[in-house]
């Protein structure tokens, strides 16, 4: 019997987007970051993260998003504002309900972004 993918853990379609509201909400609430989403479609950036998270995790959704060292080139987003947007996605995530081993496999999965988000 094969495991669930870490896309129907985090309960699928609707609660992924639930997350990428809630995470956009967050992060424009964080005086760490919430200066990058100032101009920012809420939209627009939470059906992004969504089609992210869902393509990243195993579900269906295409993503049409550029890819995440195109979107962040010349962004010089620092450490510090790279670590507030892992916390924001760890308050998303237990918000809504996410099991612990989920929270750390998401957490990782875009830690491993690092590369290419973090002063390029």
């Amino acid at each position: 019997m094969s495991e669930a993918s870490l896309y129907e853990r985090l309960g699928g379609e609707e609660n992924i987007r639930k997350i990428a509201a809630t995470l956009f909400d967050t992060h424009a609430k964080n005086p760490t970051i919430n200066a990058r989403y100032l101009e920012s479609d809420r939209d627009q950036v939470i059906q992004l993260v969504f089609e992210f998270l869902c393509n990243a995790t195993g579900g269906p959704q295409e993503y049409t998003g550029r890819d995440m060292l195109t979107v962040h080139r010349g962004m010089n987003i620092s450490e510090q504002e790279f670590m507030a947007v892992l916390d924001d996605i760890l308050i998303a995530l237990q918000t809504h309900g996410v099991g612990q081993r989920e929270q750390e496999e998401l957490l990782l999965a875009n830690y491993n972004l690092r590369g290419d988000i973090v002063r390029v």
